[in-house]
């Protein structure tokens, strides 16, 4: 069978975007694929992390996996620093990936900013990780957002090196899976920025444990423009917070953009902000709660992870002991 990889950072408040650009797509790939979903630990002290609230955060994505759809008993939910093969193949990786390769990252220009020389080395090699992650389950597919393929590339790249340079077919070119309609989710109160966790404006985003007041008050209070709503999608394009609300229609009602507007066009604001809001919370309000019921029972999130790391454990460990074998590492 297929088999999916993919992983969710753990750096708290998961909003509206990253149900819609990866965890929704996620459940509804467990009918045609083997899954594997990883709260990305590794990936998340690239930059500093308060312990505290970095155990919080992982307990949180597992939780939302699990309160969106996600069946941890067919499928795994585990946190990546509990299967070393991870960091393990990722030094291989290290060894096998170009620097040139990883001076083309935009996401590492982006995320260190003017300040480089005092970013971590973590971040800069974060790619190679990536590649671990996916290629230590031979994975097949991995669903991807736009902002992600580069780092997809460079895994292809990576497993066609190591299998040119010691003349094996070990590891596959996985292949991405990119999903249609809101897979970008723009701020509430900038429809040119991108849904943020980390913007300082509560207001900018829908977070998935918000309750059915908190989703009214932010999609009332969402910014729009004077006219009313357009007739086509093209007429969208100069209308970036107007597109932003369609977009987000259309995902959670899994329609098309032409399809909400053929029933809103014309409309105020006003009226197709309640509409949102009450397909919000009939899509949402669920999820929110089975998160915050999760959540108070951190033992069992705990339990559910370290089954996933052992099951996980049992997939990536002969494919890393095989690639020690092939680099020529001698192994008790």
């Amino acid at each position: 069978m297929k088999r999916i990889f993919s992983g969710v950072q753990p750096t708290g408040n998961l909003h509206l975007g990253n149900y819609l650009g990866a965890i929704r797509n996620f459940v509804r790939l467990q009918e045609d694929y083997e899954c594997i979903y990883c709260v990305v630990d590794l990936h998340a002290i690239t930059v500093w992390q308060d312990p505290k609230e970095l155990r919080a955060s992982t307990r949180e994505v597992a939780a939302a996996f699990m309160a969106a759809g996600i069946d941890a008993r067919r499928h795994i939910i585990f946190n990546q620093s509990q299967v070393p093969a991870h960091a393990e193949l990722a030094w291989i990786f290290n060894c096998v990936a170009r620097l040139g390769w990883l001076n083309r990252m935009t996401q590492f220009k982006e995320k260190a900013g003017k300040d480089r020389e005092n970013a971590s080395a973590g971040l800069y090699v974060y790619p190679n990780l990536m590649a671990a992650d996916i290629l230590a389950y031979h994975a097949t597919h991995v669903p991807v957002g736009e902002d992600q393929k580069q780092h997809l590339e460079l895994a292809r790249d990576i497993a066609q090196k190591f299998n040119h340079d010691f003349g094996v077919e070990f590891f596959p070119l996985t292949e991405p899976l990119i999903f249609g309609e809101a897979t970008r989710v723009m701020s509430l109160r900038d429809g040119s920025k991108k849904m943020s966790k980390s913007d300082p404006s509560e207001f900018s985003r829908i977070n998935l444990t918000d309750d059915a007041d908190a989703i009214a008050q932010k999609i009332r209070r969402a910014k729009t423009d004077p006219h009313p709503l357009p007739h086509t999608v093209a007429e969208l394009e100069a209308r970036p917070e107007a597109d932003n609300l369609i977009g987000i229609h259309a995902a959670l009602s899994d329609r098309t953009r032409a399809a909400v507007l053929a029933e809103f066009a014309g409309a105020p604001f006003a009226r197709f902000k309640q509409a949102l809001t009450d397909l919000a919370v009939a899509k949402l309000g669920p999820i929110g709660q089975e998160m915050q019921r999760l959540m108070a029972d951190p033992a069992e999130v705990d339990r559910i992870l370290r089954d996933g790391a052992r099951r996980a454990n049992a997939i990536a460990e002969p494919v890393l002991r095989q690639a020690q074998d092939i680099v020529g590492f001698l192994r008790p």
